[in-house]
């Protein structure tokens, strides 16, 4: 069996398309979410319905939950680093996403769960317990084994940091899918997972960037020019 797993997408529906495009030819059997489906993008609602419409299975991702639980936010920056710019930036994305997504589609987004498993396969956002904080691709062996090990699963895998990988560790494999939106690594290509009986690989698939960015000039979001910058560089920038 060929299942894909597609996170990060960000209401990035240009992104979105591209990969939709790559799946057609890829052609696996089972397709999930790995969450973080409509904010940070000009197209929130639009990405959102497609993916119901296609009926993808998968998981919450952190900018979900804030969309509907506006202080799982604030309980995370209360315990961070970051510069408060950083997270007034986020707050104030977070307010006009829930706007226009309204009342319906924020209900449908609290209803997805923190995990899938699906035969040796288990998939999270982040982490079994948090679609927040999630391990880097530098992580030793041991967090990993410590952090997925209780999935219970051989493979797991996850998104949420933007930045793809696929290690093996004390038996099991740890892999994460990396982002179709706002990519962290470098490459500004969108990127999928493909597991092909168990074998894990990453997709990276090309998209009109500069379409995406048209798209994040008209669409009102605020600090769409962050939002742009990133996508630009492929990695992380501050607003």
């Amino acid at each position: 069996m060929r299942i894909a797993i597609v996170s990060d997408i960000h209401g990035n529906r240009t992104a979105l398309e591209a990969v939709l495009a790559d799946l057609r030819q890829t052609a696996p059997d089972l397709i999930f979410h790995g969450g973080d489906l409509a904010d940070g993008g000009a197209s929130p609602v639009e990405v959102l319905d497609q993916i119901r419409d296609l009926g993808w299975q998968g998981v919450v991702g952190n900018t979900d939950e804030m969309l509907f639980q506006p202080e799982s936010l604030e309980e995370f920056a209360s315990q961070s680093a970051a510069p408060p710019s950083l997270w007034a930036a986020i707050r104030e994305m977070a307010a006009a996403t829930r706007a226009v997504l309204g009342e319906e589609r924020i209900a449908w987004l609290r209803g997805l769960p923190l995990s899938q498993i699906h035969g040796p396969m288990a998939l999270v956002h982040a982490s079994p317990g948090s679609p927040w904080r999630a391990p880097a691709p530098e992580a030793s062996d041991a967090e990993l084994e410590s952090v997925y090990s209780p999935l219970g699963r051989p493979i797991a895998i996850y998104g949420h940091i933007h930045r793809s990988y696929i290690r093996r560790v004390s038996g099991m494999i740890v892999a994460n899918s990396g982002s179709v939106s706002l990519s962290y690594d470098g490459d500004r290509r969108a990127a999928y997972l493909l597991l092909d009986e168990s074998k894990p690989s990453i997709r990276r698939v090309e998209y009109d960037v500069d379409r995406e960015l048209k798209a994040l000039s008209s669409c009102g979001l605020p600090h769409a020019d962050w939002v742009a910058k990133i996508l630009q560089s492929g990695g992380p920038q501050m607003p």
